[in-house]
């Protein structure tokens, strides 16, 4: 599994890479955990607010810092965060 945290190194993007870092621990599960700074790069995912949290290249937050718990959620197959519209942002649903 790859992760990747999307942000330009902003208090928020370190607490999100933290709060990653933790969850993968306590899943007790292999991934590698990674940061996209470029801003380039960090659009060509449609990230438009950070910090952003993708899984295996899906985006699947934005704008917010997820707690240990939601990413917890997420990375063992509960679903994705929904944005501000009640849909997801990775897969529409």
């Amino acid at each position: 599994m790859k992760i990747e945290i999307l942000g330009i190194g902003c208090p928020k993007c370190k607490q999100l890479t933290a709060n990653a870092e933790e969850a993968v621990k306590e899943l007790n599960i292999q991934a590698e955990i990674g940061k996209v700074m470029d801003i380039d790069k960090i659009t060509e995912y449609g990230v438009m607010m950070t910090p952003g949290l993708a899984v295996d290249g899906k985006v699947v937050s934005s704008g917010k810092v997820l707690n240990k718990n939601e990413i917890k959620t997420i990375l063992s197959g509960g679903g994705c965060e929904k944005n501000n519209s009640g849909s997801c942002g990775c897969c529409g649903n």
